[in-house]
């Protein structure tokens, strides 16, 4: 039965377009539940596969949000790393740190997890418009991503310390694997949407 329920995922995403919604609001509530689901999980192991630093762990989320954000559009990407985000608030072992809670949410390394909000939808923003199919525009887009984290992030550790030193223990030391990373984003996207455009010439 349709119902004209708009769908959480705009369809020119990579998800929109692997595993396209239908204007049937239970299937839509029930695909996007399965998507956020799948990327609450993969954030949370990305959390936990890390590197312990005095201040910032390094870790693989970074990459999954970007990820995420790109693959699903702004709309439901940005949903599913809010709801990462709302379930580390409620206590639940989410986070790369042993706690969680309120508390962590606003203690010095918050910034980091607002960023990812804010990343997600900027690359889901910018993926519903073609950015993400270009070589080029897909660089710059994982870097406009991963600086919007930074910038999150290392706005609420000033809070606690001096900019200077905020940068020495939020930023400096993730300068190689951001870099890393960013290039590991967009192989990703580049073979993905080479796959999607193979899948579509053959059908």
């Amino acid at each position: 039965m349709s119902t004209g329920a708009p769908s959480l995922s705009s369809p020119s995403t990579l998800v929109g377009l692997l595993w396209p919604s239908r204007d049937d609001a239970r299937f839509a509530a029930l695909r996007a539940l399965v998507l956020m689901v799948v990327g609450t999980g993969l954030l949370t192991v990305s959390a936990k596969v890390q590197v312990p630093l005095p201040f910032v762990p390094m870790t693989l989320q970074t990459l999954v949000v970007l990820m995420i954000g790109a693959s699903y559009g702004w709309r439901l990407g940005g949903a599913t790393v809010a709801l990462y985000v709302a379930e580390g608030a409620m206590g639940m072992p989410v986070f790369a740190g042993p706690t969680a809670g309120l508390g962590y949410l606003m203690g010095p390394t918050g910034g980091f997890l607002f960023g990812f909000v804010a990343a997600a939808l900027v690359m889901g923003f910018m993926a519903e418009r073609g950015w993400d199919r270009s070589l080029l525009r897909v660089i710059a887009m994982m870097s406009i991503g991963h600086a919007l984290i930074f910038a999150f992030g290392l706005t609420q550790l000033s809070l606690v310390m001096p900019l200077a030193k905020a940068w020495t223990v939020g930023a400096a030391p993730f300068v190689a694997a951001t870099i890393l990373k960013t290039a590991l984003a967009v192989a990703l996207m580049q073979a993905a949407w080479s796959v999607t455009r193979r899948g579509e010439t053959t059908r």
